[in-house]
């Protein structure tokens, strides 16, 4: 699979929507993790990331116009032990219990699909980093609707272990903008990870649209000792 531009992948698209971005720093020694979103609507937009212990949660920007809070409102990242959990939807607790009961990260989910938002029935993207003993692996995968068909739940899982530095996956929701939207297909994109975190931070968020971002999280562990270091980049407050 070609190496792709982050920086391109994100300006050459209006409307990836959300995103998951997760690999290791070219000197091998970070595990990188970054978790944006986008709005459409007045009630998409009206949101920020805020630190929620060891993870962040959606919080409305402005309460009184928030509208339907059941898609929007929910903690995209968790941290459960040596592992980090990052979403873009409620199954980040689904994957934490189902986890925190020794089961695995895909039979955890396999009580949830795609979401119940037709016509567009945004697939659920998952991310879970797990570092342990100086080793790091991580998994992603993806709940779609097959082709628009809510009858028919796919569900896509990839493993990557001990990745290559330097080296990321991106699984975004939407191939592009369009309605209805049209969902992400195929394997997660082979994309490049800087050694700086601000610099990884600034890229995504100067690349991301303009009219449609809205926050954006960004984190780098430590693979030796497990510390780490998160920027948080909101819209509204920027």
């Amino acid at each position: 699979m070609e190496m792709r531009s982050m920086a391109e992948e994100l300006r050459n698209n209006a409307y990836p929507g959300r995103g998951i971005v997760l690999g290791r720093t070219p000197d091998g020694k970070k595990a990188a993790a970054a978790y944006f979103i986008m709005g459409r609507s007045s009630n998409s937009r009206n949101r920020v990331f805020v630190e929620d212990g060891d993870g962040i949660r959606t919080q409305a920007f402005d309460p009184s116009k928030l509208e339907d809070p059941s898609l929007i409102i929910y903690a995209p990242v968790r941290v459960l032990g040596n592992k980090t959990i990052v979403t873009n939807g409620d199954q980040t607790d689904t994957i934490y219990e189902g986890m925190d009961r020794q089961m695995t990260f895909e039979q955890s989910l396999r009580s949830r699909e795609f979401e119940p938002d037709g016509p567009n029935y945004t697939p659920r993207i998952s991310g879970i980093m797990h570092i342990e003993n100086g080793r790091y692996n991580f998994a992603m995968s993806i709940l779609k609707s097959a082709e628009g068909r809510p009858e028919s739940c796919q569900r896509y899982t990839f493993a990557y272990e001990n990745p290559v530095p330097g080296e990321g996956r991106f699984i975004h929701t939407y191939q592009h903008d369009g309605n209805p939207l049209p969902s992400f297909a195929g394997e997660p994109k082979r994309v490049e990870i800087p050694d700086s975190l601000d610099a990884f931070t600034d890229l995504l968020w100067e690349n991301l649209n303009e009219d449609n971002k809205v926050s954006l999280f960004v984190r780098y562990i430590d693979i030796a000792s497990g510390t780490w270091e998160t920027r948080i980049v909101n819209k509204n407050r920027r």
